[in-house]
């Protein structure tokens, strides 16, 4: 008989620790999937192949992504959710992040503005000439020699407002920043990029998300690390950032007309409600004021309600005037 011993990643094995973000209990419960039992055994057989894999590529010092390693064989593995979750086992067990086992992510995120710097391999990139967004790395750990003269980064929740910004020519217009969007909800590349930001450059990080609770729980994802991650904290969560918009404050402020905001679903509540109870909330008194005005009013917007009042307004008013007189929390 084998076994394995790894650790659950649950929200009973996390703390919350305010200098690093959401971090998993040292000794906190283990789970342990054993050869010889008809539950666990399939995903033992799985896990060993797939350590099989890691072992090759650290040999032949070659990398593979999370799609590769499902798509060598399908009917093995079953699904990539199967893959995800038991590369997240590895890298826990092994208390090693993701990059150490070649292991590489396929990235959806794009980052545009005043930076350039050196991939792994020597090709150069330079996201200050572009014209339009570069595509997040897929090894962001080997990028180097990072240079920009940016002021600020700027998170941006969604595609559709990152390209707006960009149309806008806004990275270069107010001052010169770095733009980064995750397209939702970010993934590993990106998070990793918006971290080796701050440790490379030390300037302020401000986020720009929907004012409903997905978008504050996607800030928080960056701002504090998620459950799923929590053993890789210290590398991916950036207890820095500011929130920057939108505020629901930001809603009564600018007398944004109710019919352009829209109600609160069943599932917007609860998720408001998990978010209010969670530790860090406890730490922000004003991000708390914030979210007890927004579960008040059962009301949420996206940052697209400010066209109501121009066209340009986001890029032209709304976030030169929070940068200018220091309208985040």
């Amino acid at each position: 008989m084998y076994s394995v011993s790894l650790h659950c990643i649950c929200l009973e094995c996390v703390r919350f620790k305010d200098s690093v973000g959401l971090q998993m209990i040292p000794r906190c419960t283990t789970k342990q999937i054993r050869s010889d039992c008809p539950q666990s055994a399939p995903r033992f057989a799985l896990m060993l192949k797939i350590l099989s894999m890691i072992y090759k590529m650290v040999q032949s010092n070659t990398y593979a992504t999370k799609r590769d390693i499902y798509y060598s064989d399908t009917l093995l593995f079953g699904s990539q959710s199967a893959v995800d979750s038991i590369i997240n086992d590895i890298s826990c067990m092994l208390k090693i992040p993701r990059r150490s086992l070649h292991i590489l992510s396929t990235t959806k995120g794009f980052v545009a503005g005043n930076l350039s710097y050196t991939e792994e391999d020597g090709t150069k990139v330079n996201c200050t000439c572009s014209a339009t967004a570069v595509s997040v790395s897929s090894n962001v750990q080997g990028i180097k020699n990072l240079i920009s003269h940016a002021k600020f980064v700027l998170i941006v929740e969604k595609d559709a407002t990152f390209q707006r910004l960009l149309d806008d020519d806004f990275f270069n217009k107010v001052s010169p920043c770095i733009m980064v969007t995750g397209r939702g909800v970010p993934d590993l590349n990106t998070r990793l990029l918006v971290r080796k930001l701050w440790d490379s450059f030390q300037i302020p990080i401000f986020s720009l998300m929907d004012a409903d609770p997905h978008g504050v729980e996607i800030m928080c994802v960056y701002k504090y690390g998620s459950v799923s991650m929590s053993f890789e904290a210290h590398h991916l969560a950036v207890p820095s950032i500011k929130w920057l918009g939108l505020l629901p404050s930001d809603l009564k402020r600018l007398n944004i007309n109710k019919d352009a905001l829209i109600p609160f679903t069943k599932q917007d509540q609860n998720k408001l409600a998990s978010i209010q109870k969670r530790p860090y909330i406890a730490c922000q008194p004003l991000w708390k004021k914030e979210l007890e005005m927004m579960a008040a009013s059962k009301l949420k917007a996206e940052i697209q309600v400010l066209t109501s009042l121009s066209q340009d307004y986001l890029s032209r008013v709304y976030l030169p005037n929070k940068l200018q007189f220091g309208g985040w929390i």
